[in-house]
């Protein structure tokens, strides 16, 4: 049979039947010239997406204590894990406003140092946003 006379009898579209024979995922199905062959009796190959029953707050839940089994963090990873996000929220946030520090000159006004040839009113603006997300973490919660 034909993709359009499977996408009919299956109930689904001719680009999901095309793409369903192209994955593999029908038996018997073969490329002769540009279309796709497939055999009468072939049948409709299960839906391979995500489905369940499960509402989502309690796969949430589920999750949560599945993530909670797992090992914690040690104090330097963290500590390495607030200082990068930090860094990264500080400078996205600011370049949105259009700084222009990079990457690399945020982590270091961070550290307490000046950038040549760049406004001190930028590094002003880095330092008052890291201050923020800092006021706003409690000490052993990840930002």
């Amino acid at each position: 049979m034909t993709v359009k006379q499977a996408s009919e009898k299956w109930g689904i579209s001719d680009r999901r039947v095309r793409i369903l024979c192209a994955e593999g995922k029908i038996p018997g199905a073969y490329h002769e010239g540009r279309a796709w062959k497939i055999p009468i009796d072939a049948i409709k190959p299960a839906d391979g997406r995500y489905k369940t029953k499960e509402s989502l707050l309690s796969q949430i839940d589920r999750k949560k204590k599945e993530l909670d089994g797992k090992r914690h963090l040690t104090e330097g990873e963290l500590a390495r894990l607030n200082e990068e996000f930090t860094v990264e929220y500080t400078y996205n946030s600011n370049a949105i406003e259009g700084n222009t520090l990079t990457l690399r000159e945020t982590d270091l006004v961070l550290r307490g140092l000046t950038i040549d040839k760049k406004p001190l009113k930028h590094e002003a603006r880095y330092n008052k946003t890291a201050k923020t997300i800092l006021e706003f973490k409690s000490p052993n919660q990840i930002v």
